[in-house]
């Protein structure tokens, strides 16, 4: 029985998620941008009405006023499209207990045990905009196909509102004409290189000699034929599905550039807080820790150790990111953005190697503590109770790592 599956694409997501909070936005230019105070000064979303001046994504503030003076920019509210990420997520639920999320707006589902209940795949797209627009009041497109990569590619093919349904029988028609970018994996610099050997479009990419795509990007080589001529195979995760998550991790342009290794710990600190609370949400502990750096004139490195015990303490991470700098880096240059990661990852619930040299008891009530910080903020906020340290410097300690940690689509592979 071949497979039906949907992926769903909230319409310009945060822009429109504004605009139905602001009515008064409706008809004009808009676009959600990052704080030029906190030099996170770039586009994040936009509306059509902004599209039309040329305005993109990830392009800087001022260069999106230059194309377009009347442009209207809004700062961002993450905690706001959570929220409507959720509820949409929950519609899609209503069809299928395989959802698997790509990104914040995104979402892949395997409707194909779903249409004994609820009619064909193209049916329920159409009952799933609907629902989306009226219980949400905004807008979705839905691509409708037998593999993922080709879903996602029917849900950008025509917008806003719309229903895309390609077939085994109708996707050399509909896909291989399209530009080469458009295929999911195929980014900026893949597609320039495409361009260089000749190869513009999808079907250009299906008809090339699959050993010539190899000796040009390796492994992804295939992984692109395949995907251009319909035999993507992967399946659409559970709900509640173990996704094998490798890393958590958080990363911050800083207000203001790092002098020392004083500012750095309390940037490293905030960091810290919200890559432990995020690893405790997932019940997981890190046994390696890693660090990025990045210069004022943008020279990036990163770095990482071991650590002594798996954690998911803050304050264990923060002292092995200040260890690794303090190592490695010798201040000759101000830091603009720095990061911390988590990797190597196990489950909290594992069994533990206890150590006659360290004082397990402390740790224990370090864990108890960091839990217990974590329930007074999800009642009181984020703010309600901080770390002295942070409030030495105002710019550096009001930095919110977790709010501010923006979620982007993951790639695929």
């Amino acid at each position: 029985m071949p497979r039906v599956i949907l992926h769903a694409d909230m319409n310009n997501c945060y822009a429109s998620i504004e605009m139905l909070h602001h009515p008064k936005l409706r008809g004009h230019p808009v676009a959600v941008g990052g704080d030029v105070e906190q030099r996170h000064g770039i586009i994040l979303a936009k509306n059509y009405e902004a599209k039309v001046y040329g305005i993109q994504v990830g392009q800087a503030l001022w260069q999106a006023r230059q194309k377009c003076p009347g442009l209207i920019i809004v700062p961002p509210d993450y905690a706001k499209y959570l929220r409507f990420s959720r509820m949409f997520r929950k519609i899609l639920a209503d069809y299928s207990d395989q959802v698997e999320p790509f990104g914040l707006d995104e979402s892949w589902v395997d409707v194909t045990g779903s249409q004994k209940i609820f009619g064909s795949g193209e049916a329920i797209a159409n009952e799933v905009r609907e629902r989306v627009k009226f219980e949400l009041g905004v807008t979705v497109s839905i691509g409708v196909s037998f593999n993922k990569i080709f879903a996602k590619l029917g849900s950008d093919y025509k917008k806003p509102d719309a229903t895309t349904v390609i077939t085994q029988g109708n996707y050399q028609k509909i896909a291989w004409p399209l530009p080469a970018g458009d295929l999911l994996g195929v980014g900026r610099a893949t597609e320039a290189k495409l361009k260089r050997y000749g190869v513009y479009t999808i079907g250009d990419i299906a008809l090339a000699n699959p050993d010539k795509l190899q000796s040009w990007f390796g492994k992804w080589g295939l992984y692109l034929y395949t995907y251009a001529n319909g035999k993507d195979s992967s399946p659409v995760k559970r709900v509640n599905h173990e996704l094998g998550v490798k890393s958590v991790g958080n990363s911050t342009t800083c207000p203001r550039d790092l002098e020392n290794e004083h500012d750095a710990h309390i940037v490293f600190q905030n960091l810290a807080e919200s890559v432990a609370e995020r690893m405790r949400d997932l019940g997981l502990m890190a046994r390696t820790l890693q660090i990025s750096l990045r210069t004022n004139d943008l020279e990036w490195c990163d770095r990482q150790m071991p650590l002594t015990y798996p954690s998911m303490i803050s304050s264990e991470l923060a002292d092995a990111a200040m260890k690794l700098l303090r190592k490695h880096y010798s201040w000759e240059k101000p830091l603009r953005s720095v990061g911390i990661r988590g990797t190597n990852l196990v489950p909290i619930a594992n069994a533990r190697q206890l150590s006659l040299f360290n004082d397990e008891a402390n740790r224990e009530r370090m864990e108890r503590l960091e839990y217990t910080i974590d329930d007074i903020r999800r009642r009181f906020g984020h703010r309600s109770v901080g770390r002295a340290m942070l409030s030495i410097d105002d710019k550096l300690g009001k930095l919110d790592a977790k709010a501010d940690h923006i979620i982007h689509p993951i790639g695929y592979m």
